[in-house]
C-alpha cells in the first residue's frame, strides 16, 4: 500500500495537458515522476515549466511550497513507483489509452489515483466496464486555471477531489458520465455555431473573438451562464428572464443542429484568418500573454472571492507560512507580472502594497485579526517612509522580516525590511500605526490581550540593533 501522503505524481505522457499536470504538481511540492517516449519530452515539459514558474505563484500572496523533484524515465514501472497519483494523458485513441492503462494497473500501488486527462471518453469506455480509472480533466494552462471535472466511481472521485483541492484546484463531479462530459460539450455548442458564422462570411476569427473576450466572455469569467442571465431577468430574475427569452428557443438563430462540412476549403478558411489574426506571435509569446492576462483577471476576482479567485483564497488559506527564529515573517511570496511596469521592474506603489500586506499580517499575530476588526477595532496608518534599495522583478521571490520599534499605548511603531530570495535587502518601509475605535473614529487603546502581544515583541526586538534607515527623511544623505 502507498502512503497518499508521499506526495509523489506519474505524469504519463508529457505534451502539453501532461506538461501542465507536472507544473501544477511541483509547484506544490510534489515530486513528479514522469514517462513519456518522446525524445523531446524533457524538452518541452522545461518550456511548460518555464512558463509555469513565471505565472503560478503570481496568482498568491503567500509563497508556495518548495518545488519537489522532477524526474524521467524511460520504463513505466519506473514512472509508477510509490506513486500516490498516476495521471494518464497520452493522445484520444482508446486503443492506446488501454494499452497504457494495463501497465498502469499491473505496476501502480493499489490505493493510487489513477486519473485520465481524456476531454471526450466516459469511464465506462476506459475501464471498459467498472474499475479504477477516474476520468479528471483538466483545462489548458493546467497549471493556472482550476477546474477539473472527474468523473467515475464516488469513492475514487472524492478521494482525487481531495487531493486536487490541496493543489489550489477546483474538482467539479459531473453527476453522470457523458460524452465530452460539461466544458466541452458547451465549448463545442460554441465552435459549431462559429464555424458557421465564418463559414458564412457573417465574420472572421478576429471578429468572433472580439465578441466574446470585449463581451460575454468577461462575464462568464466570474458568473457564469445561469447567473449571468438571472441578472438579465432584472428584479423579477430567472423566471422573468425565461418568459421573455425563452421563445427564442424555437427561432433559427443557431446552427446547433447542423455542421458545414469540414473540408479542406473551409479549414483554409479558418487557418488563414487565425494565422492573419495572431499570426505575428510565437505560441510561447502567446502563452505568456495568456498567462499574464489570466493572472491579473483571477487576481481581481480573488479580491471578490468570485469564480476562480474564491478558489485561490481557499488554496491560500492552507499554505504554510514561512517561519523565523529572529523577526518575524510577515511576508513570503512571488513578484506577479502585474506588478511591473515600463522600466521592467516592480512599480514603487506595489512596495506600499506588499509593507501593507506585511502589516496586515503582523495585526493577525498580536490579535487585531479579522474578528477583532469585526468588533470595531483596528490600526490605522498615519505615515511611512520607504527606501528603494535595488530593483525587484516579476517572479522574484521576496519575504518580509518586521521590526516593532515601538508598542505602546495607541502607537505601534513597525519597520518591515523586503529581502530577495538572495536574502540582499530591496527596500524597507517604516510605518506609524495608531490604535482605533472604529465606532467613534477616534484614537484609543487596543485591546489587553493586543497590547500585551505587541508589547511582548516591542521587548524583545529592543535588544537587536536598530536597523540602518530607521528615522530618515526624505531626501537625507547616506552616511559616508
Amino acid at each position: 500500500m502507498t502512503d497518499l501522503n508521499s506526495n509523489t505524481v506519474a505524469i504519463i505522457g508529457g505534451g502539453v495537458i501532461g506538461g501542465g499536470w507536472a507544473a501544477r504538481f511541483l509547484l506544490n511540492g510534489w515530486d513528479v515522476q514522469v514517462f513519456d517516449p518522446d525524445p523531446e519530452a524533457e524538452r518541452k515539459i522545461s518550456e511548460v515549466l518555464a512558463n509555469a514558474r513565471r505565472a503560478l505563484p503570481g496568482l498568491y500572496d503567500k509563497a508556495l511550497p518548495n518545488e519537489g523533484s522532477l524526474t524521467f524515465h524511460e520504463d513505466i514501472a519506473d514512472a509508477l513507483k510509490g506513486a500516490a497519483w498516476v495521471q494518464e494523458s497520452v493522445p484520444e485513441r482508446l486503443d492506446l489509452k488501454h494499452k497504457i492503462y494495463a501497465q498502469i494497473l499491473e505496476f501502480a500501488a493499489d490505493d493510487a489515483v489513477i486519473g485520465s486527462s481524456t476531454s471526450g471518453f466516459k469511464p465506462s469506455e476506459l475501464n471498459q466496464g467498472e474499475g479504477r480509472i477516474i476520468v479528471a480533466h483538466p483545462f489548458n494552462p493546467v497549471y493556472l486555471l482550476p477546474l477539473i471535472e472527474l468523473v467515475g466511481a464516488s469513492e475514487h472521485c472524492a478521494q482525487a477531489a481531495d487531493v486536487l483541492r490541496s493543489l489550489g484546484m477546483y474538482p467539479l463531479t459531473v453527476r453522470k458520465e457523458i460524452d465530452a462530459h460539461i466544458a466541452d460539450r458547451l465549448m463545442e455548442a460554441v465552435w459549431r455555431e462559429g464555424l458557421w458564422l465564418i463559414k458564412d462570411g457573417i465574420c472572421s476569427t478576429a471578429e468572433l473573438d472580439e465578441a466574446i473576450r470585449m463581451g460575454f466572455g468577461l462575464r462568464w469569467a466570474q458568473m457564469g451562464l445561469f447567473e449571468t442571465f438571472r441578472i438579465a431577468g432584472g428584479e423579477a430574475g430567472m423566471k422573468h428572464f425565461m418568459a421573455q427569452f425563452g421563445p427564442a428557443l424555437k427561432w433559427p438563430w443557431t446552427k446547433l443542429m447542423d455542421v458545414p462540412e469540414f473540408n479542406d476549403e473551409l479549414v483554409d478558411l479558418v487557418a488563414g484568418q487565425s494565422d492573419a489574426q495572431s499570426g505575428h506571435k510565437t505560441i510561447r509569446e502567446l502563452e505568456r500573454l495568456r498567462d499574464d492576462n489570466l493572472v491579473a483577471m483571477m487576481r481581481a476576482l480573488k479580491a471578490t472571492g468570485s469564480g476562480a479567485g474564491g478558489v485561490i483564497t481557499a488554496h491560500e488559506a492552507i499554505l504554510p507560512d514561512v517561519q523565523s527564529q529572529d523577526l518575524p515573517i510577515t511576508v513570503s511570496r512571488a513578484i506577479p507580472q502585474s506588478w511591473t511596469d515600463y522600466n521592467g521592474h516592480m512599480n514603487e506603489t506595489h512596495y506600499i502594497e506588499i509593507a501593507s500586506q506585511a502589516t496586515d499580517r503582523f495585526m493577525q499575530m498580536i490579535g487585531a485579526d479579522a474578528d477583532y476588526i469585526a468588533a470595531g477595532r483596528s490600526y490605522f496608518t498615519v505615515e511611512n517612509h520607504i527606501r528603494y534599495l535595488t530593483e525587484l522583478h516579476a517572479g522574484d521571490q521576496i519575504t518580509v522580516s518586521t521590526r516593532v520599534l515601538l508598542g505602546e499605548g495607541k502607537k505601534m511603531h513597525l519597520f518591515h525590511m523586503i529581502q530577495d530570495a538572495d536574502g540582499t535587502l530591496a527596500a524597507t518601509v517604516e510605518t506609524l500605526q495608531i490604535h482605533m475605535d472604529l465606532k467613534a473614529r477616534s484614537s484609543s487603546l487596543p485591546e489587553e490581550h493586543v497590547a500585551q502581544a505587541l508589547s511582548g515583541f516591542a521587548t524583545q526586538h529592543a535588544a537587536l540593533p536598530i536597523p540602518n534607515g530607521v528615522g530618515r527623511h526624505v531626501g537625507q544623505r547616506n552616511a559616508s
